[in-house]
């Protein structure tokens, strides 16, 4: 018998904020943490701007010994998961930790890492090298720290399917608990790319936004947008079979009842013009939450601000949920917000499906000004509305052709 599937804690660290409360407030004020980039010297760089989390600092959460062995991307995992966690109020007093699991995946892995590592060993040699350079780039690592830091000792898994990572994460720890694998799993993403050889290699593909005008960087679906805009941080929400989370009276903030994936099978970077691979994702997650079209209320949509992704993206709504019903979707993208968190994308937008249904709003897609034809869908431009969401879809879509689409459900007994 198939279990249902429940998010019980959640937890993030941001450009705009560092807790999820902090996140989904800044959210719901309409907060763009684009600013220029401060991580690196830019001035041999085309692209001045990035999403940073603002104030994080090492000795908030960890001694020095354990700070040394971590990359960057790893720490915000840790924090975010630590968070979740006891949202969640999971403990090994009232759960058996060998049947809770962790999957929180990254992109890219210990990218300041590398960058540091692999200098040193072209420019000083091999000795040079530090002796932590593997475990601290490795991109398993964020999951490995989060299970030993927390004593999660179930299935623990490293999801690495570029931007649609956090979503498969969740998805499959989904797919875990629904099939009896695991009571709970936390499931999401991490990143930590502003670095010098990060914004170089996404620049030098044009993928980045250029623009120096912090609003009109990061502007999905708006028709002059040209790039996305860099972000980073970490979000994890935790899963729980429901019957268990009843069991020890957790706080239930909504249920999980839908999961689909796909391949475009089409290019390395660029998404099928035709949107064909995300509508199948979208179709497939509507068919395994039993559900028609027009029960979706909101898509947090992938939406990144390049050409390519908002018009395919705005295709591909149309092809799994039809003309008429496509109309009436509210589709926004807040990586208007955030950047582009990469492998933590689909994490963090996923907090923003849970606390839509939660809150009863919808967030909007900010900075909005100029129309493009090919975006012609509801994408609830500069200001967010109060209103009911039973059903909220996330969207992520991945470098390589990965496409993801998970379905979030009011909880009702």
């Amino acid at each position: 018998m198939e279990r249902r599937v429940v998010v019980t804690g959640i937890g993030a660290i941001t450009p705009i904020g560092n807790t999820a409360k902090e996140f989904w407030e800044g959210i719901k004020a309409g907060k763009c943490g684009i600013d220029e980039i401060t991580r690196v010297d830019t001035s041999d760089l085309k692209v001045k701007l990035a999403a940073e989390v603002k104030g994080f600092k090492d000795e908030d959460y960890f001694d020095r010994r354990t700070a040394r062995r971590m990359d960057l991307y790893s720490k915000y995992a840790v924090v975010a998961s630590r968070e979740a966690l006891k949202d969640s109020d999971i403990t090994a007093e009232n759960t058996d930790m060998n049947r809770v699991g962790t999957v929180v995946g990254s992109g890219i892995g210990g990218l300041e890492t590398m960058d540091k590592d692999i200098v040193a060993c072209a420019v000083k040699g091999p000795d040079r090298v530090s002796p932590m350079f593997i475990p601290m780039g490795i991109p398993n690592m964020a999951t490995g720290n989060v299970s030993i830091d927390l004593g999660l000792k179930g299935e623990s898994l490293a999801m690495v399917s570029a931007c649609a990572t956090g979503t498969h994460s969740i998805g499959e720890s989904y797919r875990m608990i629904k099939h009896g694998y695991q009571d709970a799993v936390l499931a999401g993403g991490t990143e930590a790319p502003i670095t010098k050889t990060g914004i170089a290699g996404f620049q030098n593909l044009k993928a980045l936004s250029r623009a120096t005008d912090i609003e009109r960087a990061s502007i999905p679906f708006d028709a002059e947008r040209n790039g996305f805009v860099m972000g980073e941080g970490a979000a994890v929400i935790v899963l729980e079979e429901l019957e268990h989370a009843k069991k020890r009276g957790a706080h239930i903030y909504a249920e999980i009842v839908g999961y689909g994936a796909s391949s475009d099978a089409y290019h390395i970077t660029s998404p099928s013009p035709d949107g064909e691979g995300a509508a199948r994702a979208m179709v497939s997650a509507l068919e395994d939450a039993k559900l028609k079209p027009e029960d979706i209320t909101y898509i947090n949509a992938h939406g990144t601000s390049t050409h390519l992704n908002d018009s395919g993206e705005t295709l591909a709504v149309k092809k799994a949920f039809g003309e008429e019903t496509s109309k009436k979707l509210m589709v926004s993208s807040t990586k208007s917000n955030t950047g582009h968190m990469l492998g933590a994308a689909g994490g963090i937008e996923a907090i923003v499906c849970i606390k839509a249904i939660e809150d009863g709003y919808v967030p909007a897609t900010i900075n909005y000004k100029v129309p493009d034809p090919e975006c012609d869908l509801d994408i609830v431009p500069n200001e967010g509305r109060n209103v009911e969401v039973k059903y909220a879809m996330s969207n992520s879509l991945g470098f390589g052709g990965h496409n993801a689409s998970i379905i979030f459900k009011k909880y009702e007994d």
